[in-house]
């Protein structure tokens, strides 16, 4: 059975961990690996090899910097199909939607070859009489970044490019899920050149990660998951006087005005609730139908899904399995509560006849209408390939429902009138709007978050919200008289004269 190790200064690294997890292929239930569990020690060993490159790294010239991520950026575009094959062996999701996300990381690459523009300071000459007042930004030091199942390869790039073009170093630690990405993208910052210890990658559970947490030459933590787990991350980390941004999870409506063009937003509703089996922070788990457009709209996304293939994402199939046993159980029992509660179940899911081999985790797309806000299809995030459908009589009913919800990460509305959109996109409370766009994952020179439950600390990712996340101002200011003055000692409080 195949060890997939940790990697620290520069080379595997068999580590001290006597645990060790199952690493399963999702499509057939085989498991195909063991991943070892890192122990404390482990923590330490890559949290000290991160310590020990930083002073160099953030001393290394800008040029030569941005040189080593042109490098990477030039390397993963020969080899993002390698890539995509180990994403959909170990998560599941299908080839085109891994090599999807392996181009959507690859846009913060590109934008982190850029970083020198966002690490220019300013300047001030003659501020006040003789005295000069210029501002700088620094790098943190060691920065722990935790990652997700679902997007093993697009969340980590989202922070690493930016933290290590801004000078910092890196500990990873992916989830135990999918822990083959990780380690490949470490190979291939080895060979664009990055110096040992710069990019250091642990894998493991909770011990791991309270480790980093608590660990105190961690500078910041960037977390992606689950809003239990995020609280958890923030309050753990930001309680040792660490920056933190954890992302957590989210509840994504998708608002239809009568106006819409249908079959556009029947099409939209499909790609975003389905997509990656629904395993996406950003897919739109809720339909909301204003007026007397849901019948025809829940005909449309009935048709649409009805159509949808399932199977081995290595296939010629829309959507893959689910990552795990335990998803499979929590996807199933929540289209069961659905039924209990009295949603409509237009399309289920849970007989659906996957084109794959062996015991994989299938659970075809499923379809609610008639939700209501008081069933938990509705207030949990499933996670899952399961679209909710409700019913509302006007866009502020619609606005109502969104603003009420406790998640406020992305979510989206359909129409061809310009003024109903302006009000929603000035009134909703969430993070990230979209316009007849219904996944609005802004591009890599913006920044992305949510609000409310979907977001714990200040600031977004990537964008200049990363930039300023991974890096501390200096403002220094500075005289260099040509002679005593004889001014003489004088204890007011310096003015700006």
């Amino acid at each position: 059975m195949r060890l997939i190790e940790h990697w620290i200064d520069g080379k595997s690294f068999t580590g001290t961990g006597a645990a060790a997890g199952d690493v399963t292929d999702p499509a057939t239930g085989d498991v195909t690996a063991q991943v070892g569990l890192a122990s404390k020690d482990d923590v330490e060993a890559a949290v000290g090899s991160a310590r020990d490159a930083f002073p160099s790294w953030a001393s290394t010239s800008l040029a030569r910097r941005t040189r080593i991520l042109f490098r990477f950026r030039e390397l993963l575009n020969d080899r993002a199909d390698e890539l995509a094959a180990i994403i959909t062996s170990e998560h599941g999701k299908v080839l085109s939607d891994a090599a999807g996300e392996v181009a959507r990381g690859q846009e913060v690459v590109e934008f982190a070859c850029g970083i020198a523009h966002l690490l220019k300071g300013s300047f001030t000459s003659a501020a006040s009489t003789g005295v000069d007042v210029h501002s700088i930004r620094e790098p943190l030091g060691p920065v722990a970044i935790i990652g997700p199942f679902n997007f093993p390869v697009m969340v980590p790039m989202w922070f690493f490019p930016v933290a290590i073009a801004a000078g910092n170093t890196i500990v990873l630690k992916p989830s135990e899920k999918v822990p083959s990405a990780a380690m490949w993208l470490a190979e291939l910052w080895r060979d664009a050149g990055l110096p040992d210890g710069v990019f250091n990658v642990v894998h493991g559970g909770r011990e791991a990660v309270d480790a980093l947490l608590r660990h105190p030459d961690v500078q910041a933590v960037s977390f992606v998951g689950s809003t239990p787990v995020a609280r958890h991350v923030y309050a753990t980390a930001s309680a040792e006087g660490k920056r933190v941004q954890a992302f957590g999870g989210a509840k994504n409506h998708m608002v239809v005005l009568p106006d819409a063009d249908l079959d556009l937003a029947a099409d939209q509703a499909v790609n975003a609730g389905y997509g990656s089996a629904g395993e996406r922070c950003m897919a739109i788990s809720v339909c909301v139908a204003v007026g007397d457009c849901a019948d025809a709209l829940v005909a449309k996304i009935q048709e649409r899904t009805r159509a949808l293939r399932t199977g081995d994402g290595r296939r010629a199939c829309d959507m893959g399995p689910l990552v795990s046993a335990a998803a499979l159980h929590r996807v199933r029992s929540y289209i069961d509560a659905g039924l209990a509660a009295g949603a409509r179940l237009v399309v289920d899911g849970r007989d659906a006849e996957p084109d794959a081999d062996g015991a994989g985790f299938f659970v075809g797309p499923s379809l609610f209408d008639d939700v209501t806000p008081d069933m938990s299809i509705y207030q949990d995030e499933i996670f899952g390939p399961v679209l909710s459908v409700m019913r509302v009589p006007s866009l502020d009913d619609a606005l109502r429902l969104v603003n009420a919800n406790p998640y406020g990460n992305g979510t989206a509305i359909f129409t061809n009138d310009g003024r109903a959109a302006r009000h929603f996109q000035n009134t909703v409370r969430v993070g990230m709007v979209g316009v007849n766009v219904p996944i609005p994952v802004p591009v890599a020179y913006y920044s992305f978050g949510g609000w409310k439950n979907s977001l714990f600390g200040d600031s977004h990712a990537h964008g200049t919200d990363g930039v300023h996340f991974f890096t501390r101002a200096k403002v220094v200011t500075s005289r260099w008289p040509e002679q005593n003055t004889g001014g003489g000692v004088d204890l007011v409080f310096p003015r700006n004269i």
